[in-house]
């Protein structure tokens, strides 16, 4: 029974460790990207995504704070792709 005990808490540290590399290797690659890519690349995955002409900085702002939420964005993520909403409006 301790035996049993042991593998499956080595295989739940080992998952936990692969989820762990696998989430920092995403953050990486979206600390290198635009707001313009991070912008096609979050919000055409579940709908299409309007002209940044469609909505004011005000509604930008309301916009993408709900829809961090939704498509798991980190602060930073939401941020730069505000940023470029409101640049491009």
């Amino acid at each position: 029974m301790k035996k049993i005990s042991l593998v499956i808490f080595v295989l739940a540290v080992s998952l936990l460790s692969f989820f762990m590399n696998s989430c920092s290797a995403t953050s990486e690659l979206s600390a290198s990207k635009t707001g313009a890519q991070l912008w096609g690349e979050n919000c055409i995955r579940c709908h299409n995504a309007p002209s940044p002409e469609t909505f004011s900085d005000t509604e930008w702002d309301v916009a993408v704070m709900h829809m961090r939420v939704r498509a798991n964005l980190t602060e930073e993520e939401a941020l730069k792709i505000v940023e470029f909403l409101k640049t491009a409006n």
